[in-house]
């Protein structure tokens, strides 16, 4: 990665300055440069399906699906929106200067949007001496953790549940929270203070790690019938989060969400349903659907309250991913919400295929 990008660098770009310093941070080993001459055709010398694409510098003539064509400058406020996404890329390109492209998967880049936005606090819930900063457990929101670790397989929709599931736990200094041998029965979160790992090997005691604030254990306990591999103490005194298996497994399970095609959606909508944008606001604003409400999903609690509840909606995303944990929380308050089924991508897709 060129020194070129930094936290500063990516909080001017869409929809990433929406995550905050800590979610850039987290993003900043994933993102790629790409160098580029001057008077090639970067989206010919390069495929970038999947991906988010900046220009980050240099000068770039494009010409968009629309027909359009523009001179792009890096840093400049118009490059702060992607070039590429959603497999949506320029028609042709130029570079008129030297160029240095940054990408981003698209996927990756979703899932720790969603987790952010479900993560934040409401207004009624800030103050609140029992509310937990889920945003301040870097280890838990730590991208590896979202994408391959044990809340990688977990449905969108059961996101905030999840988090309201978890119990606070007092734990003292040498308190032995789990133990080797032990059926497994919780996850665990560490809100405060440390502890140790460690296993017995050939019948001593070995240290194997230490954890902090924001780190996790108890993982195998959620997902398989096994007995603890080894011994996690407490270091100091502190605060546990704790899940039970039984919570995580169910959670685990997708909600039955109403879904529907691409096609499906269009009928509704001219019968009447409304289309609910649940991506941040510059992200609708680039390519929303017409007559579509903009709810950012981090806003779907609080704005639920202005919606009719004789009304059918029809949330959406580019993905699916954002608008299943959206239309799942509606759901849950009584509104009629489908879903959007592979969200924008799916249905682009769906019409590219019949043209």
């Amino acid at each position: 990665m060129a020194d070129t990008v930094s936290i500063e660098l990516l909080a001017r770009l869409q929809p990433l300055m929406a995550l905050g310093s800590e979610g850039l941070r987290e993003l900043l080993p994933l993102c790629r440069t790409h160098a580029f001459t001057r008077s090639t055709d970067p989206f010919r010398a390069a495929s970038w399906n999947g991906q988010l694409v900046y220009l980050v510098r240099g000068q770039l003539l494009v010409k968009m699906p629309d027909g359009t064509s523009r001179v792009l400058v890096g840093g400049h406020d118009l490059a702060a929106a992607p070039l590429a996404s959603g497999g949506a890329t320029p028609l042709t390109s130029k570079a008129i200067t030297d160029v240095e492209l940054l990408s981003l998967e698209e996927d990756t880049l979703d899932i720790v949007v969603t987790w952010n936005q479900l993560a934040t606090p409401s207004e009624s819930e800030k103050g609140n001496a029992d509310q937990t900063d889920w945003l301040m457990m870097s280890g838990m929101f730590a991208v590896d953790n979202l994408t391959v670790g044990a809340f990688a397989s977990l449905p969108p929709a059961h996101i905030h549940a999840l988090l309201a599931k978890f119990n606070r736990v007092p734990a003292k200094r040498g308190e032995t929270i789990v133990k080797q041998g032990d059926p497994g029965d919780y996850y665990y979160l560490i809100e405060s203070g440390r502890c140790k790992v460690s296993r017995l090997v050939a019948g001593s005691p070995v240290y194997l790690a230490e954890l902090k604030e924001g780190d996790a254990f108890g993982e195998e306990a959620l997902v398989a019938d096994t007995a603890r591999n080894a011994t996690v103490t407490m270091n100091t005194d502190g605060l546990l989060l704790r899940l039970s298996k039984q919570d995580f497994n169910q959670l685990l399970r997708a909600p039955l969400l109403q879904k529907v095609t691409g096609d499906e959606a269009e009928r509704r909508v001219a019968d009447g349903a409304t289309w609910i944008d649940v991506r941040f606001p510059a992200e609708f604003q680039s390519d929303g659907y017409a007559g579509a409400i903009s709810i950012p999903l981090n806003d779907i609690r609080q704005a639920s309250a202005a919606l009719d509840p004789a009304k059918e909606y029809i949330v959406y995303c580019q993905t699916g991913r954002r608008s299943s944990a959206a239309a799942f929380l509606l759901s849950q308050r009584g509104f009629n919400a489908a879903l959007l089924d592979g969200g924008m991508r799916a249905r682009a897709g769906a019409m590219e295929s019949v043209e």
